[in-house]
C-alpha cells in the first residue's frame, strides 16, 4: 500500500452498499489528513477565535478550548432560536458569495501531477520556499508564482513549494499586476548580443531563458545560461526567471558530463557591474566545465577573479 486512500475508499464503497460519490470518498480522506485540521486549528484562532473573542467577547478561551460566553443562561429554546438565526445568516452568505468564500484554498484549475509535485518538493529539499519550515512539521503545497488565472504556466520555474500558511498569505496579501509582470518578459533591447542571437546557437531553451557555448571559451563547452528578457543583473531577476535558469543549467552539466567523461568539476559564476568584470549588460550565467590538469593549480577557484587571491 503506498497511501491511505486505496483502504479508505474501499472501506467507503464497502460502508455504502458499494457505491459512493467522488465528494463523499474525498471526505474520507479529509477527515484523515492532519494537515487540513492544523491548517483549519490555525484559522479558527487566527480569525473566528479572534474577531468573537478579542473583539466581541462572545467566546473565550482557556487553553485549546473555546467556550461561549453566557451560555449556561440560555434555555433550549434560546439556543436553537441562535442556532437557526446563524444558519439563515450562514445561508444568506454562501447565496450571496457561493464558493468565493474558498478561493484562497482552491488550486489553481487543473491538476499537477505526482511525479511533477515531487521534483517541486525535492528541489525545494522538502521545505518551504519562502518561511523554511519543515514538511515534517507544516504540510507543503505546490504553488503557481504567476497564478494560472493570470497566464501563468505548469512549467517547472512557474512552480514552488509552499507552505499552507505562506501560500495562504502570498494569496492574501500579493496584489501584483500580473499583466505587467507577463508582459516585462517579452522585453528585448535591440542592439544587445543576447537579445538578438542567431537561433543556430542556441542549444537549448524553455519559456524564459536559454544556452549557448560561450564565443570566448576559457574551457571546451564554456556554457552561458541567458535569461531572455533583457535585464542587466542577475540581482533583477524574478523567481520564475532564476528557476528557468537552473533549470538549464542542470541540462547543461548533465549534457556536458555525459558528452566528456574528463571533466569532473565546474566553475559557475556570474559579472555584474564594471567593476566585476561585465561586459555585455545582458544577464548571463557561465558554466566553466573543468577537467584535471587544465590550470597548473586550481585551488580557490573564482577567488581568481582578483589577481594574486586565488591562493590561500
Amino acid at each position: 500500500m503506498s497511501h491511505i486512500y486505496q483502504p479508505v475508499m474501499l472501506m467507503t464503497l464497502l460502508r455504502n452498499g458499494g457505491k459512493a460519490p467522488v465528494e463523499q470518498i474525498a471526505k474520507e480522506f479529509l477527515i484523515r489528513d492532519p494537515s487540513q485540521i492544523d491548517y483549519y486549528s490555525q484559522i479558527t484562532k487566527a480569525m473566528p477565535g479572534r474577531v468573537l473573542g478579542k473583539n466581541h467577547g462572545i467566546v473565550s478561551k482557556t487553553g485549546n478550548e473555546y467556550q461561549l460566553n453566557g451560555f449556561d443562561t440560555l434555555t433550549p429554546a434560546q439556543i436553537d432560536e441562535l442556532v437557526n438565526a446563524c444558519k439563515v445568516r450562514l445561508d444568506d452568505y454562501l447565496e450571496q458569495r457561493g464558493q468565493q468564500i474558498f478561493a484562497h484554498r482552491r488550486k489553481s484549475a487543473g491538476y499537477i501531477p505526482g511525479t511533477l509535485r515531487y521534483e517541486i518538493m525535492k528541489k525545494a529539499k522538502f521545505r518551504c520556499e519562502l518561511c523554511g519550515i519543515s514538511a515534517e512539521e507544516k504540510a507543503l503545497e505546490v504553488d503557481h508564482i504567476v497564478p494560472r488565472n493570470k497566464g501563468g504556466s505548469d512549467d517547472l520555474w512557474n512552480l514552488q513549494a509552499l507552505c499552507y500558511s505562506c501560500n495562504a498569505m502570498k494569496r492574501d496579501r500579493d496584489d501584483t499586476d500580473f499583466r505587467e509582470v507577463r508582459e516585462s518578459y517579452r522585453h528585448r533591447e535591440s542592439g544587445c548580443l543576447f537579445c538578438e542571437i542567431p537561433e543556430d546557437r542556441i542549444i537549448a531553451e524553455n519559456e524564459l531563458a536559454y544556452t549557448i557555448y560561450d564565443g570566448f571559451p576559457v574551457t571546451d563547452m564554456h556554457t552561458l545560461v541567458i535569461p531572455k528578457r533583457h535585464v542587466a543583473s542577475y540581482f533583477e531577476l524574478g523567481r520564475p526567471e532564476v528557476n528557468a535558469c537552473n533549470e538549464l543549467l542542470e541540462l547543461a552539466k548533465r549534457d556536458i558530463q555525459m558528452t566528456d567523461q574528463l571533466v569532473k568539476g565546474f566553475n559557475v559564476g556570474i559579472n555584474i557591474g564594471e567593476e566585476a568584470g561585465q561586459t555585455i549588460y545582458h544577464c548571463h550565467i557561465h558554466l566553466i566545465p573543468r577537467r584535471a590538469g587544465d590550470a597548473e593549480n586550481p585551488k580557490g577557484g573564482v577567488r581568481g577573479v582578483i589577481p594574486g587571491k586565488q591562493g590561500y
